[in-house]
C-alpha cells in the first residue's frame, strides 16, 4: 500500500493489516518488518515506532485476532434465544473464524502459550473459553445442562468444535461441508450435555 494512501498515524493499523495478509498468503515464516515497511511504502525504521521487533508484531497480530474472535463469540453468546440457539451460534462463530483465518489462529495460539506472553495477550486468549464456560454455567443454573464442572464441559465442547475447524482447514471432512460437520457435531454435543432428552 503506497504511503500516500494512509495517514502516518494509521501506520500501526496498516502494518497489522499487511502482516495479516502476508500470514494468510505465505505463512508466518515469511513475515518481516523490513518487507512490511516496503509494502507500506515507508522507511525501514518506521515500523519500529510501533513494534520493537518481529515478535512484538506477531504478538500484536495475535492480540488483534483474539479481540476479533472474542467479539464474534460474545455476540453469538449474547444473542437472543434459547441456550441451544446461542450454543449453535457460538460454535458456528468459532468455526467460521477458524476456517477463514486458519494461519492467523495458529499464530494466535502459539503466541498465547509462548514464554513471556503478555498478561493482556493471555487474557485475550482465554476470553473465548470463558464465554463458553459462562454459557454452560448459566444453562446449568437454569437446569438445562447436566451438572458437573462447567469448565470441563466447555473444554470438551471447545475441543470438539475446534476439531471440526481443523479437519475442515486440512480438507479431511471426506466431502462433508464444514456447515454440515459443524451442525452434526453441535447436535451430538447438545444430546450429550442437555438435561431434556432430545
Amino acid at each position: 500500500m503506497p504511503a500516500s494512501k494512509y495517514h502516518r498515524e494509521n501506520l500501526r493499523a496498516t502494518l497489522l493489516e499487511l502482516a495479516e495478509a502476508t500470514v494468510r498468503s505465505s505463512g508466518v515464516e515469511s513475515l518481516s518488518l523490513r518487507q512490511l515497511a516496503r509494502d507500506a511504502g515507508v522507511s525501514h525504521a518506521a515500523p519500529a515506532r510501533h513494534f520493537r521487533d518481529r515478535q512484538a508484531l506477531l504478538d500484536a497480530l495475535a492480540f488483534d485476532g483474539f479481540e476479533r474472535l472474542n467479539a464474534m463469540m460474545s455476540d453469538a453468546a449474547g444473542s437472543e434465544g434459547s441456550f441451544e440457539t446461542r450454543f449453535r451460534a457460538l460454535a458456528t462463530a468459532y468455526v467460521d473464524f477458524a476456517v477463514e483465518n486458519a494461519a492467523l489462529l495458529g499464530l494466535m495460539y502459539i503466541a498465547k502459550h509462548a514464554e513471556g506472553a503478555s498478561d493482556a495477550l493471555i487474557a485475550a486468549g482465554r476470553r473465548s473459553m470463558d464465554l463458553a464456560v459462562s454459557l454452560v454455567a448459566a444453562a446449568q443454573a437454569a437446569g438445562q445442562v447436566i451438572p458437573g464442572d462447567s469448565g470441563r464441559i466447555a473444554l470438551v465442547v471447545f475441543a470438539s468444535v475446534h476439531g471440526v475447524a481443523s479437519l475442515a482447514t486440512d480438507e479431511l471432512l471426506d466431502g462433508m461441508s464444514v456447515e454440515d460437520a459443524t451442525a452434526a457435531t453441535v447436535e451430538l454435543l447438545l444430546r450429550a450435555i442437555t438435561v431434556t432428552p432430545r
